[in-house]
């Protein structure tokens, strides 16, 4: 097996290929592993309690006044640890009697509250049983006489007000209490909803695991098919990927050759341009050079006549002989010099065909990759081998997995798990038998309030309606008198009921109170799990009671809050529980160590790109050739001073006119008619030949091009030996790095492809660490069944509203007393008694 995990990880381990570190590495090709099969979990672990939910926020108001104190985790683990009544006198040591005070101190709310309720339930039965004596004798109010007050009215009023809002008060408690009860069963009869969720999210969580685990151990197909794939195309690929990193420097060589070439095409038609365009212009200037001069010969002659001797004529005569001068072409094009001798040397330079020389360097680089593949056949020889070597790993890989208990204990916990679900199947209906009969013995509790309550509402109501403050005491109605009965019956049923109704909320008070407390607040910001991961608490010689008992290590760091934290996130079970103590998956998937003879194959590959002749000898001559051509030696500015000068040195149709303006001022005669015709002769020449030259598109084109053509070559022959000898270094440099320096680039670009490979593994082995983490047996449901049974069922369901009970029943236990007061002061008010005051009217008058 060790032979068959070495060839995997050939492919896992590129780094002994070659001490050339890469210039980079390239990120390796994106493999898509698809999303591990994974069902929605029904069960929504969190309860809304509705309406009532403000009742339990006042409940917890209250509790918190009783017991203002923060969870004592120090002192439950130093309780939890102590050693109680195994020896005598242990309650007597300092450490002990130290921790009963530090647990009285912080129970004292509860202990006061249970003190107060205790004492209510032995003071009013013997309250009551004195009361009901004292008036058996005629004592207490038992007496049926009523003395007359004035303020009798009053107080009757004021003690009827008090007992109705003792009475309100004492309803809103027992409403509160049949709320709470009536809450605690309609969930109890929803619970088992909830419950049936909570398993088949379990099942759900069992029976998926081996499906997901199949299907990472399947996933490992695509990365050998891409591995392969790649092997299978190891020239193309490699070679393609050498020509890359080669044609960094050999194409920008390539380029300017081919650049060059065609300066020297654009070369050759610019001197072409250039002497065509100068034969042009120096046709049309001759022509005019020529009139000019004979037209200023015939006028020289006219102004020698001897008509211009005369004294009227030959200022004149002067001032016309002096501009003469003016009379001749201004851009003469005869005077520049040939290009002839350079358009020679370029048509020599162009009788080779540098463009081709170079398209052959070209074609000779881009058959790189061939020359790759045919070099590295020695590798496709050896991926048959590498093929089964990896179908050997991964068959390995599915017999591992399969060899895993895996199967054995999901399968043991599918059988407790349904066995679970059929007894709580079975014993559920029990469970919403036993409820039944607490509801209804918390009804009867509540029945006895509305006993209570009934009496005084009659009695407050016959009272108040059957009262006739115009009847003595003895000659009260029948109804009045029956209200203060009623009242009286109230009474007395307060007294048989307050102290059974009291048991029952001290004893509901003190457990449920610290359940809250003590189990649902620590719960919640999960104190109570840092309690229950306290070192040697659970078992004295375990530090870590939960590693212990999965691992049989109790040093292993795992702990309840880690496991319930990680698993109310959705995180694998792989992860949760730190099963990497019991499976590495780490060391199964690190296979790094046996790459060397992978490795060892492609360190060896030799690869030759010597047959590559990016520009021959010949190629670099003719580029020497055209940089020594001469067209640097090219009198630019000349041809750029002739190009911009104008036609003539003078506006010939300006000199006419002037020159007819003068001939007006001669006398009349011969001499001025010559004048005259010597004027329209110079027009003549200005329309037939200066305006062509001017205007007409052959000249106009031919001044064009020889501008443009010289600019170019102005251009072109700037520091041209310098450019020449730039495009030959640079392609000796990139033939110097094809011939000397390419094993180096082979090297880098075999590692990189095999880095490119490996990058498959390391992608598959970092996808099936991450999904074993966070995907593979995802123990949400885990979490779940623990906030169902303690935050849903213990501390919502039961806790909230147990609490809710005692305090709507305690309330109303304790409005009792008032309520007592009060309703034997209004009976006197409204029963009609046997006696009453009289008064003597003589008495009075005197």
């Amino acid at each position: 097996m060790a032979v068959e995990l070495c060839l995997l990880l050939l492919l896992f381990c590129g780094s002994t290929i070659s001490e050339v570190q890469p210039i980079y590495k390239p990120p390796p090709g994106t493999l898509d592993f698809g999303f591990v099969p994974a069902k929605t979990y029904d069960t929504g672990a969190y309860h809304e309690p509705g309406a009532i939910g403000i009742l339990f926020k006042i409940v917890h108001a209250f509790l918190y006044l009783v017991q203002p104190n923060t969870f004592p985790q120090d002192l439950i683990r130093k309780l939890a640890q102590q050693q109680f009544g195994n020896t005598q006198g242990d309650y007597q040591k300092p450490e002990n009697v130290v921790l009963t005070l530090q647990a009285i101190y912080y129970e004292i709310g509860f202990i006061v509250s249970a003190a107060l309720g205790l004492l209510f339930i032995l003071l009013l039965p013997l309250v009551g049983l004195c009361f009901c004596m004292c008036r058996c004798c005629d004592n207490c109010g038992g007496e049926m006489h009523q003395r007359q007050k004035k303020n009798a009215d009053c107080q009757r009023s004021c003690f009827a007000t008090f007992l109705f809002v003792a009475s309100l008060i004492i309803s809103v408690g027992v409403l509160c209490a049949y709320a709470a009860n009536q809450h605690l069963t309609n969930q109890v009869r929803g619970a088992k909803k909830l419950v049936n969720s909570n398993f088949k999210d379990l099942k759900i969580f069992l029976n998926d695991t081996p499906a997901q685990i199949d299907y990472l151990v399947n996933q490992y197909n695509t990365t050998k098919d891409k591995a392969l794939s790649d092997l299978n195309n190891v020239g193309p690929v490699l070679g393609t990927r050498v020509q890359e990193q080669l044609g960094k420097e050999v194409r920008p060589a390539l380029d300017a050759a081919l650049t060059m070439a065609g300066a020297i095409r654009e070369t050759k038609e610019a001197l072409e341009n250039v002497s065509v365009s100068v034969e042009v212009l120096q046709e049309g200037t001759e022509r005019l050079h020529a009139n000019l001069t004979d037209v200023k010969m015939h006028l020289s002659n006219t102004l020698n006549d001897s008509a211009c001797n005369a004294a009227q004529a030959a200022s004149t005569c002067n001032i016309i002989r002096n501009s003469l001068a003016q009379l001749n072409i201004n851009a003469n094009f005869s005077g520049l010099p040939g290009v002839s001798l350079q358009l020679a040397r370029i048509n020599d330079v162009l009788k080779i065909d540098l463009s081709s020389l170079v398209q052959k360097g070209y074609a000779a680089f881009n058959d790189t990759p061939d020359l790759v593949v045919n070099q590295t056949r020695n590798i496709l020889s050896a991926v048959p081998y590498i093929k089964s070597v990896l179908e050997s790993i991964g068959s390995n890989i599915t017999t591992f997995t399969r060899a895993l208990p895996v199967q054995k204990i999901l399968a043991d916990l599918m059988v407790h798990l349904t066995q679970s679900e059929a007894y709580v199947q079975d014993y559920f209906p029990l469970v919403e038998q036993y409820d039944f009969y607490r509801w209804l013995g918390c009804l009867i509790l509540c029945c006895m309030l509305v006993l209570i309550l009934v009496f005084y509402y009659l009695g407050l109501l016959c009272g108040t309606c059957g009262y006739d403050k115009h009847a003595s005491p003895t000659t009260r109605g029948c109804i009045s008198n029956t209200g203060g009965n009623f009242l009286m019956a109230g009474v007395g049923f307060s007294f048989l009921f307050s102290w059974v109704l009291m048991i029952v909320v001290v004893l509901t008070f003190v457990t449920g109170g610290n359940v809250e407390k003590l189990v649902c607040e620590p719960f919640e910001d999960k104190n109570l799990f840092k309690v229950l991961d306290t070192p040697y608490l659970l078992n004295k010689h375990w530090k870590n009671y939960l590693a212990g008992i999965i691992f049989k290590n109790p040093n292993v760091n795992l702990t309840f809050e880690k496991v319930y934290s990680d698993c109310k996130e959705n995180k694998g079970i792989y992860t949760s529980l730190h099963l990497e103590h019991l499976f590495n998956i780490n060391e199964l998937l690190n296979i790094s160590m046996y790459t060397e003879d992978v490795a060892l194959k492609i360190e060896h590959i030799q690869i030759n790109l010597s047959k590559i002749i990016l520009l021959d000898e010949i190629g670099k001559e003719n580029l020497l050739n055209f940089s020594s051509s001469g067209i640097d030696g090219i009198d630019f500015s000349a041809y750029l001073t002739e190009i911009n000068k104008s036609v003539t040195k003078v506006d010939l149709l300006s000199f006419a006119n002037d020159l007819e303006a003068r001939a007006d001022q001669l006398p009349k005669g011969a001499l001025e008619n010559a004048l005259k015709g010597h004027a329209n002769n110079i027009r003549m020449i200005h329309n037939q030949q200066v305006v062509p030259l001017e205007q007409a598109m052959k000249y106009v084109k031919a001044r064009s091009t020889l501008n443009q053509s010289i600019r170019l070559l102005k251009r072109t022959s700037s520091e041209l030996m310098v450019k020449v000898k730039n495009v030959i270094s640079a392609v000796n440099a990139a033939q110097d790095l094809i011939n000397n320096n390419a094993s180096q680039v082979i090297v880098q670009e075999t590692k990189k492809y095999m880095d490119t490979i490996i990058g498959y593994f390391e992608q598959y082995t970092e996808w099936v660490k991450e999904s074993i983490s966070m995907e593979v047996a995802a123990c949400k449901p885990i979490a779940n069944v623990i906030d169902t049974a303690v935050d849903i069922f213990l501390c919502s369901y039961i806790a909230d509203s147990v609490n809710t009970f005692w305090f709507g029943l305690g309330g109303s236990s304790m409005f009792l007393i008032p309520a007592i007061i009060f309703a034997v002061k209004l009976s006197k008010y409204y029963r009609r008694m046997d006696t009453e005051d009289v008064y003597d009217d003589s008495v009075e008058q005197w």
